[in-house]
């Protein structure tokens, strides 16, 4: 499902209003660490931190 850009923004708002006190310190600071990269960046960082999750366990085995 497609959003145009202003229904991303509100469903943003959505989430972040949604957040517990502790972890809002760290959405803000990581949000404004993307300020500084370009979206390519942004995507190749998101797909590494997705893929190192996903393979947690195999990345665990290979450093045995």
């Amino acid at each position: 499902m497609d959003m145009n850009k202003e229904n991303v923004k509100i469903e943003i708002h959505k989430v972040v209003d949604m957040l517990p006190d502790d972890l809002s310190d760290e959405v803000l600071t990581y949000l404004k660490s993307i300020l500084d990269k370009s979206s390519h960046e942004v995507k190749l960082s998101t797909n590494l931190s997705k893929i190192l999750s996903e393979d947690r366990e195999l990345l665990n085995r290979l450093a045995k």
